[in-house]
């Protein structure tokens, strides 16, 4: 059963402010500016109004998006974009608990079998360690080929010799995890290393995309050939740059609805410039419409056509317990803005300084976050326990205190895994 809950009320910054329905003021309705204006000046959107457009491009507005069964697993993280890895094992590891927010059926097999039989994604670098669609993998090979040492440049300690080596033994011998090597233990030189240094050598040669992850139990990894894993001769073309920066931006745009230069490159500063000059050059095809966001001051948006022609009526009351990494979430100043929430990650922060708790959930219910939960799962007494209860807003957050309970516990089935293998 579920742990004793004690929610107590944490008053909100502020009251947002209030939002309309139906079309943006200037999209899709006979009394609006022309469609030269619309593409000239930016369309005004309440925050509202951009809640929706939001959370239906992430799929949140609906009960199951993307169906049941194992196919749904791959369907959303094609829709999606990427699904971001964490280590965290508090209560599911990220990249379970995302899918299960949109698959209500979802079962950890269903990602082992995506991953290790289909093999219709696979593990790489985003902006953290992620799931992705195969058939994007050509937008990742020009970084595999060279442009992989910026972003983890503590690895390029590793010598030709020792690459040579560790895959010379995957070539003869087949997949391998670390535990299958027997390494002299050192001392850590960074904070994430390992004390194997055959560790290190098989992240170089992920990062190279020498190898793949093709299998995960747990957070234990198996390596095989790239090539041999998929059955190619060869890696992919490396998609142009030209080629990555569109496939970056749609990416955004089927995920996000609507989009900024940040939240396009997020964590990827050295694409700002180009990115930039990606919209522009959108704008004047009148492929995306510039867009004002309440709240934003003089920030611009930008969003397709048929998006703010077809704003979502408000959203259902569907009620979702969120991870902290969460495509909706992981983006703070991006959720502070459209959600006039903001998230605090605490794990790192010392216990005496932590607000909210170790390891906070928002709680979505419709398109507002009333609650922030503290969770754990204690798997030897077979509980998920809320460690905190903050409501988040007014006092009208309280009246969903069923609500978020009825959730909690089908969230309970989900954490201990009944029937399931963990993976």
């Amino acid at each position: 059963m579920m742990a004793e809950i004690s929610p107590f009320h944490r008053p909100f910054a502020r009251a947002p402010l209030p939002g309309g329905s139906g079309h943006a003021s200037g999209a899709g309705c006979d009394n609006c500016s022309s469609p030269e204006t619309r593409l000239n000046s930016p369309i005004q959107l309440t925050s509202a109004q951009a809640r929706r457009i939001w959370l239906h491009a992430q799929r949140l507005d609906t009960a199951e998006p993307f169906g049941s069964g194992p196919k749904a697993t791959p369907a959303a993280v094609a829709h999606l974009g990427y699904l971001q890895i964490d280590t965290i094992y508090v209560i599911e590891r990220s990249h379970h608990h995302i899918l299960y927010t949109r698959i209500p059926t979802y079962r950890r097999e269903h990602l082992h079998q995506a991953q290790s039989i289909d093999k219709t994604v696979f593990e790489y670098w985003t902006h953290a360690l992620s799931y992705v669609p195969t058939e994007n993998l050509r937008f990742f090979v020009r970084e595999m080929r060279g442009e992989w040492e910026r972003r983890v440049y503590w690895l390029g300690k590793v010598s030709s010799a020792d690459l040579r080596r560790v895959l010379a033994r995957i070539r003869r011998d087949g997949a391998l995890t670390i535990r299958d090597i027997d390494d002299e233990p050192v001392e850590k030189d960074y904070a994430w290393a390992s004390r194997k240094p055959s560790k290190r050598v098989l992240e170089v040669a992920f990062y190279k995309g020498l190898v793949t992850i093709s299998q995960r139990v747990g957070m234990v990894k198996t390596y095989e050939l790239m090539t041999r894993h998929f059955g190619w001769d060869r890696l992919p073309n490396a998609a142009t740059e030209k080629e990555t920066l569109n496939y970056l931006l749609d990416r955004a745009l089927q995920a996000q609805g609507i989009v900024s230069v940040e939240s396009i490159c997020h964590l990827n500063a050295p694409r700002k410039p180009a990115m930039t000059r990606l919209l522009e050059s959108r704008v004047r095809r009148k492929e995306l419409i510039p867009v004002q966001l309440e709240g934003a001051g003089h920030a611009l948006h930008w969003a397709r056509p048929e998006t703010l022609d077809a704003i979502p009526d408000p959203a259902q009351e569907q009620v979702h317990i969120l991870s902290p990494f969460d495509p909706l979430i992981i983006q703070r100043k991006r959720l502070r803005l459209f959600f006039d929430y903001e998230y605090r990650f605490e794990a790192y922060v010392p216990r005496h300084k932590r607000v909210f708790g170790y390891f906070v959930c928002p709680v979505l219910i419709g398109d507002r976050v009333v609650a922030a939960l503290d969770l754990k799962t204690d798997r030897s007494r077979q509980e998920l326990r809320v460690q905190r209860w903050n409501w988040i807003g007014r006092g009208a957050s309280r009246m969903h205190k069923q609500q978020v309970e009825a959730a909690l516990h089908k969230f309970e089935q989900f954490q201990l895994g009944r029937g399931a293998i963990e993976r």
